[in-house]
């Protein structure tokens, strides 16, 4: 039987590729349970909005809804801003009950599928000796979200053998300083793994930054991904999430 309907939500972007690319996630996410209805929906500048979606799956007559962020960390945009969508969109509609399931985080999937990414970098390129590698994140003004970001860093480091710098695209420490600390280090050739679902603004800005280092591919979209989607998915259904969470 199909479960309740699953709304995946991106961040939305002005640049076309990142919604190209949750798009194309969100494909691999229905082959993969062709028969449980999912919806894309973006928290800004990208259409459909959270809210104008679950207006949509409540004129079904569906009752329940799992909301997944389509986010890579836990801060303002998980914790705030997709809370009062769905505070609004429960409030419109009292049938339907909208359950948030938790962001992606630091899924061992998802950390292997960046070493995946790394990996190509290197073997195309023919490296050997010591790689140094700078994880690459959005950054956030939540320090909270920022050291979880750099334990992350260190945990792909001690997982992959690869000396690692956490950087940030909006924040510091910059891909600059995450260069001088991995040359510091002892690394030879050094390459930037990009923690984004997707390309865009940020992630152009973060190859403007240094044109001489290669750049691993982002995440998505990958069969790895659309598994962490319907995990998140299955542990929210199982269980009643407050909004605020």
């Amino acid at each position: 039987m199909a479960g309740p309907t699953l709304v995946a939500v991106a961040h939305g972007s002005r640049d076309p590729r990142s919604a190209a690319t949750v798009t194309a996630l969100l494909d691999q996410v229905r082959a993969a349970r062709p028969g449980t209805p999912a919806r894309l929906a973006f928290l800004d500048l990208n259409a459909p909005s959270v809210g104008q979606v679950l207006d949509a799956v409540a004129a079904t007559g569906e009752t329940q809804a799992v909301v997944v962020p389509l986010l890579l960390g836990s801060a303002f945009h998980a914790r705030v801003d997709l809370p009062g969508l769905l505070a609004d969109a429960s409030a419109r509609h009292p049938g339907l009950h909208v359950t948030q399931a938790d962001v992606f985080g630091a899924d061992p999937r998802l950390i292997s599928l960046l070493h995946n990414r790394v990996r190509t970098v290197c073997t195309e390129r023919n490296w050997t000796g010591r790689v140094g590698v700078a994880l690459a994140a959005v950054g956030s003004s939540s320090e909270t979200a920022n050291r979880n970001t750099a334990r992350l860093a260190r945990r792909f480091g001690r997982q992959t053998g690869y000396p690692t710098e956490v950087c940030f695209a909006t924040a510091q420490p910059s891909l600059t300083h995450a260069v001088q600390r991995l040359r510091a280090r002892g690394a030879e050739k050094i390459l930037v793994a990009p923690w984004f679902l997707a390309p865009g603004l940020l992630t152009d800005r973060l190859l403007d930054h240094d044109p001489t280092l290669p750049h691993a591919a982002v995440l998505g979209p990958d069969p790895a991904l659309a598994e962490v989607v319907w995990n998140r998915y299955d542990a929210a259904a199982t269980r009643a999430l407050p909004l605020s969470a």
